[in-house]
C-alpha cells in the first residue's frame, strides 16, 4: 500500500492544496509534500489529525481499494425509449446515469420530430450532431447545426430541439443528470 499516494489522492478528492491541508493541521506544506512522496512518516497523532481534516477514518483509509469504477459500457447495456407522438428515440448510453453528475444520451429525431421542451434550469448542455440538421430554440433565439457541429449552452431559458431537415437527425446530448 502506498500511504503517501493515498494521502495525496484523498487530499485532491477533498479539493485541498498541500498548503490548505498544512494550515488545517498545523503542519508545514513541505512536510505534507514529504508525506505524500513517502519521504517521511507521521506520528500516529499527526496521521489521525490529517485523516480527520480529510474526512476519513483509519479503517476507511486502510480498507482495501475497490476494484475500480466501470469505464466501458457496451451497446447491449443501453436502454432505448421511443416516443412516436413527438417523433424521437432516446437511448441512454450509460446505465443508471441519472445517478451520476452527467447524463449522456443519443437522440434520433424523425423528419419534423422534436424532443420534449425543457424549462429553464442552471444545467449546462452539450450537443454533437451526428447526422441531419438540428434546430435549437433557446428562449426566442434559434440556432441551426448540421452533422459534425456542436452546441454548448447554459439552459437558463426554455429550450427545445427539433429536426430541421427532411431526413432523420441523430445527436448526442450530455447534460446534468438531474435536468434531463
Amino acid at each position: 500500500m502506498d500511504i503517501g499516494q493515498r494521502l495525496h489522492n484523498l487530499r485532491v478528492q477533498k479539493q485541498l492544496t498541500q498548503e490548505e491541508l498544512a494550515e488545517r493541521t498545523d503542519l508545514s506544506k513541505g512536510y505534507i509534500s514529504q508525506l505524500e512522496h513517502n519521504q517521511s512518516s507521521p506520528s500516529m497523532e499527526t496521521f489521525f489529525s490529517i485523516l480527520a481534516v480529510l474526512g476519513s477514518s483509519p479503517a476507511a483509509f486502510f480498507a482495501p481499494e475497490s476494484p475500480g469504477q466501470k469505464i466501458v459500457y457496451r451497446a447491449a447495456e443501453q436502454t432505448t425509449y421511443d416516443d412516436e407522438a413527438l417523433g424521437y428515440r432516446l437511448t441512454w448510453l450509460v446505465p443508471a446515469s441519472n445517478e451520476n453528475e452527467l447524463e449522456p444520451v443519443t437522440v434520433t429525431l424523425t423528419p419534423n420530430g422534436c424532443f420534449k421542451s425543457f424549462e429553464p434550469s442552471p444545467a449546462e448542455t452539450f450537443i454533437m450532431v451526428q447526422t441531419g440538421e438540428l434546430d435549437l430554440q433557446l428562449g426566442d433565439a434559434h440556432y441551426r447545426a448540421t452533422a459534425g457541429d456542436t452546441l454548448y449552452y447554459h439552459a437558463t431559458q426554455t429550450h427545445q430541439v427539433r429536426n430541421a431537415g427532411a431526413t432523420a437527425c441523430t445527436f448526442t446530448l450530455v447534460t446534468n443528470a438531474s435536468y434531463l
